[in-house]
């Protein structure tokens, strides 16, 4: 039995759910998090579902932190979406107390368990299925940005240190190199000799923030396609989910990360890199869809810099995936042997591939920065 399943009983019993829980199942297709759906039977009413998430405590190691962030920007949230008249139990995550009124309960293991209500109607997709759904996503995710523009970012904890700081991630990578601890290092020559050509992009953002350049905002710093519902019927986001990471960043961070995971159409662990290719095309519906759904929040800045976003964002991935497998591979959860390398490979066939087109890129931003 794995871990969280010996916990699971304790952790549904410290939660109300307002009615008999008639079960629980792993759900989704997240690497971090082991999550659950949780069956209820309020009485004579319909089912009511609700997500229960048991945090990594290998990739959060301040639960209350995490929980502070999350409640902090799910409550401005709210606060926002029922001023401009939506829906904020379906347009954004809200926490389900404990018992005890508390945002997260801790088990006998000493690892956190959380609760939001499920959003019905709702899908979460893998692949931008139709350049309208990649679309949907960049809008929500601009949205997003827009509607936290104001919100004090200097507020909100780093719940992963330098979780974007892409210099360190190349310096974490040469720390692994060094130690070897696996006996990997001989596997991964062209994969370390394609980051070492790349060393000085690494700082392109940071010096720019550093300098003044851009902006330090409320980011979601993992924006993959997965992580905004779309409605069922309609494909239109309708709230972005996978909080944890929220915390200061550059919004072309952001904007890159979802670059990385959806302008392209291979699964991220292909083998066959001849399958992945950076799609142009992709990137231009999800420059204009998520610039629209800024709504002018950006600075000229950071849309000059939104093309390194993308570069940058699958550069510093690829980095992670690398020196994830050369440690052993504890981090991302893995299926099989070697797949952290495939990821590492098919991330920094995307960036060979964006460097190719490079004007490109930078030509579809000026499209649409207006």
């Amino acid at each position: 039995m794995a871990q969280a399943e010996q916990y699971l009983q304790e952790a549904l019993a410290a939660f109300d759910f307002k009615g008999q829980v008639v079960g629980a199942v792993r759900y989704g297709s997240g690497h971090i998090n082991d999550t659950f759906c949780v069956h209820t039977q309020p009485g004579e009413d319909p089912c009511r579902r609700f997500i229960l998430q048991r945090i990594s405590s290998a990739a959060f190691h301040h639960p209350e932190q995490v929980m502070a962030n999350i409640v902090g920007v799910t409550s401005y949230l709210t606060r926002g979406i029922s001023q401009a008249g939506g829906d904020p139990e379906r347009e954004t995550l809200s926490v389900w107390p404990t018992k005890d009124g508390k945002s997260f309960y801790t088990d006998g293991e000493g690892r956190a368990w959380r609760v939001y209500p499920f959003i019905e109607g709702t899908l979460s997709l893998q692949t931008a299925e139709t350049p309208e759904l990649f679309a949907a996503s960049g809008r929500a995710f601009g949205r997003f940005q827009r509607m936290l523009k104001d919100y004090p970012a200097d507020t909100l904890y780093e719940t992963i240190p330098r979780f974007h700081d892409t210099e360190n991630r190349l310096a974490l990578l040469k720390a692994a190199v060094a130690a070897d601890p696996m006996g990997r290092v001989k596997e991964v020559g062209p994969e370390l000799a394609f980051v070492t050509a790349r060393e000085g992009d690494c700082s392109i953002a940071l010096q720019a923030l550093r300098e003044g350049k851009l902006p330090l905002r409320v980011t979601h710093n993992d924006t993959k396609l997965n992580n905004v519902l779309m409605d069922r019927e309609s494909g239109e986001g309708v709230c972005v989910i996978d909080l944890d990471t929220v915390m200061p960043g550059l919004s072309i961070n952001d904007f890159g990360d979802s670059i990385r995971f959806g302008a392209n159409h291979s699964a991220e662990d292909e083998r066959d890199l001849s399958k992945v290719n950076f799609d142009l095309p992709l990137y231009e519906v999800y420059t204009q869809a998520f610039v629209e759904g800024t709504g002018g929040a950006l600075t000229q800045a950071e849309l000059d810099y939104l093309p390194w976003g993308a570069k940058l964002m699958t550069l510093e991935c690829g980095i992670r995936f690398l020196t994830d497998y050369l440690e052993g591979d504890h981090y991302f959860h893995t299926q099989r042997p070697g797949q952290n390398l495939d990821r590492c490979r098919t991330q920094f066939k995307l960036v060979a591939d964006m460097e190719s087109r490079w004007g490109d890129m930078k030509a579809i931003v000026d499209k649409y920065r207006n």
